[in-house]
């Protein structure tokens, strides 16, 4: 029996509570014919239109937000500061443009091919920390915004590892003061003890 979550996985409504229960599933790529996996240990939700921090506030559409409004399931990627490609979930139906950022996660298979990605020697716990290095080390770019998540290059599954939820923690997101109040809203999700 699969692991893999289907379809309605991913449209689900209550994106910060998707955010939350994301921690502690396996993400896994297929880049280049490797295959790589890693357990979520950090999220960050953005809940579109009405959310200050999001790229779709205010209902923006543009070439690289228009994949935000698309349904449930597939890929957002975008590139900040010119340098780091940051992977996003797209969740809900179509034309609600709600996404969760992938901040951080521990390495499982694949992990001499994340060293070489990353240009490093020996695991660490700076590997997959932080949504640029997440991306770099499982090989992900903007080339894969827009692909669905059902198919065989990024995909989800549940690992199987149950989280307490005393061992969850919650705060504001990183890097978004320029939203005002919004950049206070306990929409980022951690698991301290991964």
């Amino acid at each position: 029996m699969s692991k893999r979550f289907p379809k309605s996985f991913y449209l689900q409504e209550d994106v910060v509570a998707f955010s939350r229960n994301l921690l502690g599933k396996r993400i896994c790529t297929c880049i280049d014919g490797i295959t790589t996996t890693a357990i979520i240990t950090e999220t960050e939700a953005y809940t579109g239109i009405n959310d200050k921090a999001s790229h779709a506030y205010g209902g923006k559409i543009t070439p690289r937000t228009a994949t935000m409004f698309r349904e449930g399931g597939i890929a957002y990627v975008y590139l900040c500061y010119g340098i780091h490609h940051l992977f996003n979930i797209v969740v809900n139906r179509q034309g609600i443009p709600h996404v969760t950022l992938i901040r951080a996660v521990m390495p499982e298979r694949g992990i001499e091919t994340m060293l070489k990605r990353r240009s490093k020697k020996v695991l660490d716990k700076q590997l997959c920390a932080g949504p640029g290095s997440v991306s770099k080390a499982l090989g992900i770019t903007t080339a894969h915004t827009g692909i669905s998540l059902l198919d065989q290059t990024i995909w989800l599954e549940d690992s199987g590892i149950s989280i307490d939820p005393k061992d969850v923690f919650t705060g504001p997101r990183i890097g978004v003061a320029y939203a005002g109040d919004d950049a206070l809203l306990p929409y980022r999700f951690w698991i301290k003890s991964m």
